[in-house]
């Protein structure tokens, strides 16, 4: 009888700790290149809860679908560095990919991505052994990099090349190579993996590749050297920050128009939206902060204070 009963309050207990454990915020990982280090943002508290000391200039960063590890590229130290999400160590440092920039990884987790800026390619690593398995050629300064949701493509922007090119994972072969705007950096794709939005810097406009055909079917323009785009809203609005002109232009991707211009922190380049799909995390080089701008209102909610020269390229909030 008493056994029964506290039997059934631990699992009463167990139950309220694992429901708090799923609902807690997920964590926003900020590289600050010019300081070697990254903050970690607290999303419920919208405030930075450690620093964590990374050599080698860390600039794009990736997270594992499980949210234990986060994976910080580091050009200088030629190659990436992988961050326990839980103790808030680096456990591994992997090096030979020479100009580390862009990283990403699939939902599925088996393998990192990791553009090489100098060498124009795209190495491929495995997860567990962390052992580069796969050189893939691509055009020239790739950048950054989007897998498609099933896990099927990988999606890279070629900034010297002026392209994107298709890769399939199974394969680990380029399928398509296509032009774009000029000098394209940041990249995102939708839920379903239909369209993928490209950021152009030096045309300043925003390319609309369908992924089927990998044809252009719009060219947004927006504001002054675009770096990177997130989509927000069940995919109806798309953010892309423009670096000179320290803003974020908004996009409403039924029509392809430019709705909104938001006034944000200096030199503004990374940008990802919060599981929510309603808040945006932006980060602005020039000032060392985070701004956090609410989808629906196309306001600024939060300033947060992070490091010196906060870049955050990729999908750097733990989903």
């Amino acid at each position: 009888m008493f056994q029964g009963k506290y039997t059934a309050v631990a699992a009463g207990v167990a139950t309220a700790c694992l429901a708090t454990s799923l609902a807690a915020a997920p964590f926003a990982y900020i590289s600050n290149q010019l300081e070697n280090s990254v903050s970690i943002i607290d999303t419920e508290k919208d405030r930075v809860s450690d620093t964590v000391v990374i050599t080698g200039k860390p600039a794009g960063i990736a997270v594992s679908p499980d949210r234990n590890k986060i994976y910080i590229s580091t050009p200088e130290a030629r190659g990436f560095a992988v961050l326990d999400a839980k103790k808030h160590k680096i456990t591994a440092k992997v090096s030979g990919i020479e100009g580390a920039l862009g990283i990403a990884t699939g939902s599925h987790g088996r393998q990192i991505y990791v553009a090489d800026w100098y060498k124009n390619t795209v190495s491929v690593v495995d997860s567990e052994s962390l052992k580069i398995i796969k050189t893939i050629a691509v055009g020239q300064s790739p950048s950054g990099l989007v897998v498609s949701p099933d896990n099927r493509w990988l999606y890279v922007a070629n900034r010297l090349s002026n392209s994107v090119s298709k890769i399939d994972i199974n394969k680990l072969t380029v399928k398509h190579t296509v032009p774009v705007g000029t000098h394209p950096f940041g990249l995102t794709i939708d839920g379903r993996g239909e369209y993928i939005y490209i950021a152009n810097v030096q045309s300043d406009d925003v390319t609309v590749l369908e992924t089927a055909r990998m044809k252009t079917i719009a060219t947004v323009k927006v504001n002054m050297r675009p770096y990177a785009a997130t989509l927000a809203l069940n995919d109806s609005r798309l953010f892309v920050t423009n670096q000179d002109d320290d803003s974020v232009s908004v996009i409403d991707t039924a029509t392809l128009k430019e709705i909104g211009l938001i006034e944000v922190g200096a030199k503004p380049e990374g940008i990802a939206t919060h599981p929510d799909d309603r808040h945006v995390y932006v980060a602005n080089w020039f000032d060392g902060t985070v701004s956090v701008i609410d989808a629906r209102t196309m306001q600024v909610t939060d300033i947060i204070k992070t490091g010196e020269g906060s870049r955050a390229f990729g999908q750097f909030i733990a989903r």
